[in-house]
């Protein structure tokens, strides 16, 4: 074979070869992407909305006025030394519950006594000069009732015994005031003396709440008051605590303050948890019949507009509406007076969650 030939036939098989290489990384490559292209597939198919419906139907609302308050014990006091002394025994700390008439702190009364020892023997012997003068006078019954009371009064300044008995008075009155106790049951709060301290007679030595009992202050625009009575129940629920507490309207003070508020205290009863000065929410309901009562989840905004998403066969259709009432998890809504396609009625299935990004006409499929 020439040379020539022999070169050929070597070039066109080495062709043949590159071809055969190139196809089978083609392939190859094929074969590598397909899966991906299929995952990429089922990636972007559609899916339908779960969501959440009610049934349309008329029912009653629970119109709500809505106000801040604060708690007010019924029954609270600061209580205080009427004389001055050491304080002797500290009885109590914050937060005990005390009843009526239990003693709380005492004085060192050793002053007191050693005066009521001497306003004792000074009666008795004004006594015996008030007999002395008496007797003087042609009485010999000391009975007061025996004697005229001009008379009697007379002698009685003279002698000293009026003054005497006076001062045994004060003398028993400043004893008894070394002991503070407690005029009513309730809870110890804002201690303010320790144990040895000298003590100033009018000095705050601690307060004392009743807590059993609390009164709410709150205020309402004068709009709102004549929605509310004596009676009236209420709710309320403290910023502290995550429960609510029902009560009753008792007092509506009649006069507008500068700001066009007005005065309503109520009445709670304690279970142990509320503490004088809480913050609390009021919450004043009043039954409205005859509405169209959805949650607030349900109303959203398109267009600056407020719509409802109905479900028809599966499809949402949307709905212009308005409400006309509002409480803390509901809406009274009505269909749009300016839309004519707008329309409610009993028995609309009405979406209520998984509607934020929802469009008309779109499938979807209800949370099992």
């Amino acid at each position: 074979m020439p040379l020539i030939e022999k070169q050929y036939h070597q070039c066109k098989m080495r062709y043949v070869f590159l071809i055969l290489v190139m196809l089978n990384f083609i392939n190859c490559a094929k074969a590598k992407k397909s899966p991906e292209v299929l995952i990429n597939k089922k990636e972007y198919l559609p899916e339908k909305n779960e969501v959440d419906v009610i049934v349309l139907k008329s029912s009653v609302f629970k119109k709500e006025i809505v106000s801040n308050g604060k708690l007010v014990a019924l029954q609270k006091n600061t209580l205080r030394f009427e004389v001055s002394e050491t304080l002797e025994k500290l009885y109590v700390k914050n937060g005990d519950y005390v009843k009526k008439g239990q003693t709380l702190a005492v004085l060192n009364d050793f002053n007191y006594q050693q005066a009521l020892t001497k306003a004792n023997i000074n009666l008795k012997k004004t006594e015996l000069e008030f007999q002395d003068k008496l007797v003087g006078r042609g009485y010999i019954a000391f009975n007061k009732d025996s004697i005229p009371e001009n008379e009697y009064e007379m002698v009685a300044i003279r002698s000293g015994y009026k003054n005497a008995l006076h001062e045994l008075k004060n003398a028993q009155f400043e004893l008894n005031a070394t002991r503070l106790k407690a005029p009513f049951n309730g809870k110890v709060a804002n201690i303010e003396s320790k144990q040895y301290e000298q003590i100033d007679a009018g000095k705050i030595i601690m307060t004392l709440i009743n807590d059993t009992v609390f009164e709410v202050d709150f205020y309402l625009i004068e709009s709102e008051v004549g929605e509310v009575a004596v009676n009236n129940k209420i709710q309320i629920q403290p910023f502290a605590l995550n429960k609510s507490y029902e009560g009753h309207i008792v007092t509506i003070n009649p006069l507008v303050e500068e700001d066009g508020t007005i005065l309503i205290k109520a009445k709670i009863k304690n279970d142990g948890y509320l503490l004088e000065g809480m913050n609390v929410k009021v919450f004043i309901q009043k039954d409205v019949p005859d509405r169209f009562v959805v949650p607030k989840s349900a109303v959203i905004l398109r267009q600056n507009q407020e719509v409802l998403f109905a479900l028809k066969s599966g499809k949402t259709y949307w709905t212009y509406v308005q409400t006309t009432n509002e409480n803390s998890s509901q809406y009274t809504v009505i269909p749009h007076p300016d839309k004519s396609s707008a329309s409610l009625k009993p028995g609309d299935t009405i979406i209520v969650s998984g509607n934020l990004n929802l469009a008309h006409d779109a499938e979807v499929s209800i949370k099992k």
